[in-house]
């Protein structure tokens, strides 16, 4: 394992009219590692994910991909232009919980469509990657299908097909399975459970608590904006800290 993390946050903070939604952040998460972000509705938790890939700017803090600070040229200290956003970008995958696929494109082209404008790779290759990527995930035969035309569940598959498809050193989950109707939910938890089983890099929030206990390496609970509670999921889950922890677990049950 690579002695720089694939991410690492240091005192990340950031308000929305002046309201505080994270402070002084602190996390690090090595390369292989599936860290769970959990926490009640506007703890904070997708303004995190988002402050990590600069969709969201933060107010502070200091954000590195694999070493890289994003949004921020380190020797300079200007702020960073969208040339140099999207090649830091293109470092990370997300997922987010309403899909965002392309409408007009079908599902092979809503995969290759990224490398090929951002990594100029050539039509034959982005094609074949993406072949591949949607039989890892089980939605080749619907690559000719257009997104109007796929359950909640196969939406999300092609989503996380997408993002593989950067070949990104992290993949951001913002509540993938919230979006979809009960029966659905476990087929994306498998292939995301695969995904960890071969060392991809995850963050993923969510509200799946055996998702959690089982896959992850790490747990962390955001409390109005801050990191109360971070363990590995075996203690998180049987002996935590402190007493909203308990709460919170109790009512998930």
């Amino acid at each position: 394992m690579s002695d720089i993390p694939a991410v690492s946050i240091e005192r990340l903070s950031k308000s929305f009219d002046g309201v505080e939604v994270l402070r002084d952040i602190d996390l690090v998460v090595n390369k292989g590692e599936v860290v769970s972000v959990l926490g009640s509705s506007g703890s904070g938790k997708s303004t995190m994910l988002r402050c990590i890939n600069w969709l969201e700017q933060p107010d502070r803090g200091t954000i590195r991909i694999a070493g890289q600070r994003i949004g921020v040229d380190e020797k300079t200290g200007r702020a960073m232009g969208n040339r140099e956003l999207a090649a830091i970008r293109a470092r990370t995958g997300m997922v987010f919980q309403s899909f965002n696929l392309w409408p007009h494109l079908t599902v092979l082209h809503n995969v290759m469509e990224a490398p090929m404008q951002v990594k100029r790779i050539s039509r034959d290759e982005a094609r074949a990657t993406a072949s591949a990527l949607l039989e890892k995930v089980g939605m080749q035969h619907k690559q000719d299908a257009y997104p109007h035309t796929l359950s909640g569940g196969q939406k999300q598959r092609v989503a996380i097909a997408r993002a593989l498809a950067m070949s990104p050193e992290v993949i951001l989950f913002d509540e993938p399975t919230s979006a979809l109707d009960p029966e659905r939910v476990g087929e994306v938890l498998t292939v995301m459970k695969n995904l960890s089983a071969e060392g991809y890099t995850m963050i993923v929030v969510t509200h799946e608590m055996d998702f959690a206990r089982a896959v992850s390496d790490q747990v962390v609970f955001l409390e109005k904006g801050k990191i109360i509670e971070k363990s590995d999921p075996e203690k998180f889950f049987t002996r935590p800290d402190t007493e909203r922890v308990r709460k919170f677990l109790e009512l998930a049950d």
